[in-house]
């Protein structure tokens, strides 16, 4: 590789190279991305179940306190969002249906919500205008 024609052979090498580097690069980082989306719809998914009571957590898939606490403070920390969920013990027990949040559900599927035109009241603010109240109802 000497002279003007080696120079020229060995750029063409190193940008060829570094084109397939970049190809690799690119390829792996949309894999990447795809598994993480489709792990996140997943999980998305089974939260909502869970939410709605279609399915029961198996009790020995469920975070402990500790490791509850850890995620929650690292969160925090990094200042990302922090969702409330509820504890273990909260979504092993046994669906009531006179807790608060049946009885919501309930009450908004029966129409028989208190307020305005079937909309929930609003709730009290002595600052609140209601000079507008007629226009938007």
């Amino acid at each position: 590789m000497t002279g003007p024609q080696g120079m020229t052979e060995g750029f063409a090498r190193f940008r060829s190279d570094l084109d397939a580097a970049v190809s690799r690069g690119k390829r792996a980082s949309a894999e990447a991305n795809e598994r993480t989306e489709a792990f996140r719809g997943r999980t998305r998914e089974l939260t909502d179940q869970v939410r709605a009571r279609k399915t029961k957590p198996d009790p020995g898939q469920l975070t402990t306190d500790d490791l509850r606490r850890v995620a929650t403070g690292f969160r925090t920390s990094k200042r990302l969002p922090v969702e409330q969920l509820p504890t273990g013990a909260e979504l092993l027990a046994p669906s009531s249906p006179s807790s608060p949040e049946n009885v919501a559900k309930d009450t908004l599927r029966s129409g028989n919500t208190p307020g305005v035109g079937g909309r929930p009241p609003r709730p009290d603010d002595d600052d609140e205008d209601f000079s507008q109240e007629r226009i938007l109802s």
